[in-house]
């Protein structure tokens, strides 16, 4: 399958996997979305991940993870810079996702990192995607 935006359809795979309650979700690999997927177990939304092989593609599994087994701990994912409008924060104008309970992806000329690891580092990039 042909996909013209990978990290919208991982975020959509996610998204989707948790309304439906799933205990994992399978998603293909890439560098980029091992980075969004370590910065998800590392900021608690996702339990873990692990990667494997899919006959001869390879894959990342998602362990998602709920409160209580009933809510999901992810709540809302939104790809915001897209294949056809990119969006760009300075280091001073990194958003903030609901007041800071939610946490911006951005990839950096670092690497990709939340939006307060930037802040920190004095860093701007590409916006990817709001986590809540």
């Amino acid at each position: 399958m042909n996909v013209s935006d990978p990290i919208a359809d991982m975020l959509t795979r996610i998204r989707n996997a948790s309304r439906a309650h799933h205990l994992e979700v399978v998603v293909p690999a890439s560098r980029v979305k091992r980075e969004i997927a370590r910065i998800l177990v590392d900021e608690g939304f996702i339990a873990s991940f692990s990667e494997g092989r899919d006959g001869v593609h390879p894959v990342i599994t998602l362990h998602l993870k709920y409160v209580d087994g009933k809510a999901s701990v992810v709540s809302g994912l939104k790809r915001i810079s897209k294949p056809g409008l990119r969006v760009y924060a300075r280091k001073t104008d990194i958003p903030r996702v609901l007041g800071g309970l939610g946490i911006v992806i951005v990839s950096t000329s670092q690497g990709i990192m939340t939006g307060a690891q930037a802040r920190k580092a004095q860093l701007g990039g590409e916006v990817l995607a709001y986590v809540w």
